[in-house]
């Protein structure tokens, strides 16, 4: 009987871990170029720069232009590396999160929050040595075919500045609280409202249903969170001026943007991140929940 309870739990982990992965990989191929965008907001500091970007659609315009087509796609090969396993770790830990806080007496709507949030922070470890090779790829303005690949810029960076906070690691509690803080709006809006909003026997009005919630869901974390991006794209992406460290901490470099630039800058790149995560949160969602309904069914 334990080894069949056994082999049971193994098979739900895989189910979980399977349609985490999925969801992670659908959403980065289709929402990737506006990460990009995102970023460039974020690492832009003057408005007078001839550089920099005006608008969303002058961002566009200007990457197609300079770099062509592939430059809305640098920095690709880390997300889809890391991403079936980011978004397998981000989904499987909810799961088991939220069955542990089960055994405690709070409330659904906190055990929601609160597994999200920690499902947020071990996603985070995952994922920042990727997240800090991206940046850097991101913020390169040079075309495709000049860029470093992924695989030689990830080696200069621990050749120049090694493996820790300093190095393939830096950013890291931005990270934690960029990851921390989405998720636990993320799941914690999503599993309450859905659970407030009755089934519909419709599968199309069904499925209208889930992905506007995952879509509220998606924009609600993205505008709560997004400081926490910001300050992380400053610290990971190129420093103002070449050798010296401007931007190192999390709150000291939340700070300093906001006393040299404003509360605005604080959101920078936030119209991308709500296009790129509004919808691609409600993807994430919607693909995890059927390729694991899918997978119960067929294994």
């Amino acid at each position: 009987m334990s080894a069949k309870a056994d082999v049971g739990l193994a098979k739900e982990a895989s189910r979980q871990i399977l349609a985490g992965g999925s969801a992670g990989l659908v959403e980065i191929c289709l929402m990737h170029p506006l990460d990009v965008v995102k970023t460039r907001f974020q690492i832009q500091r003057d408005a007078t720069d001839p550089n920099s970007y005006r608008s969303l659609g002058h961002s566009f315009r200007m990457i197609f232009q300079t770099e062509g087509l592939f430059g809305f796609y640098k920095g690709i090969l880390p997300p889809i590396l890391v991403e079936t396993p980011k978004r397998a770790v981000k989904f499987f830990t909810f799961e088991q999160y939220k069955k542990l806080l089960g055994s405690v007496s709070l409330s659904p709507a906190l055990t929601f929050a609160i597994a999200g949030l920690a499902s947020g922070l071990t996603e985070a470890i995952v994922v920042n040595p990727f997240e800090v090779v991206k940046v850097g790829l991101q913020a390169n303005r040079n075309t495709f075919t000049e860029q470093p690949s992924t695989m030689s810029y990830a080696r200069h960076i621990i050749k120049k500045e090694g493996l820790g906070l300093q190095g393939l690691n830096k950013g890291f509690t931005a990270t934690l609280g960029r990851h921390g803080v989405f998720n636990m709006v993320y799941f914690g809006f999503y599993h309450n409202v859905k659970n407030m909003i009755p089934v519909n026997k419709d599968p199309t009005l069904e499925f209208v249903r889930k992905f506007g919630i995952g879509l509220l869901s998606g924009t609600m974390a993205s505008v709560i969170n997004i400081p926490f991006d910001v300050a992380k794209s400053r610290i990971q992406g190129p420093q103002p001026v070449p050798g010296q460290i401007k931007y190192r901490t999390c709150f000291k470099t939340m700070a300093t943007v906001y006393q040299e630039e404003g509360i605005l800058a604080l959101y920078k790149g936030l119209l991308p991140k709500i296009m790129r995560l509004g919808p691609g949160g409600a993807v994430m969602l919607l693909v995890y929940e059927y390729s694991y309904s899918w997978l119960q069914e067929n294994w």
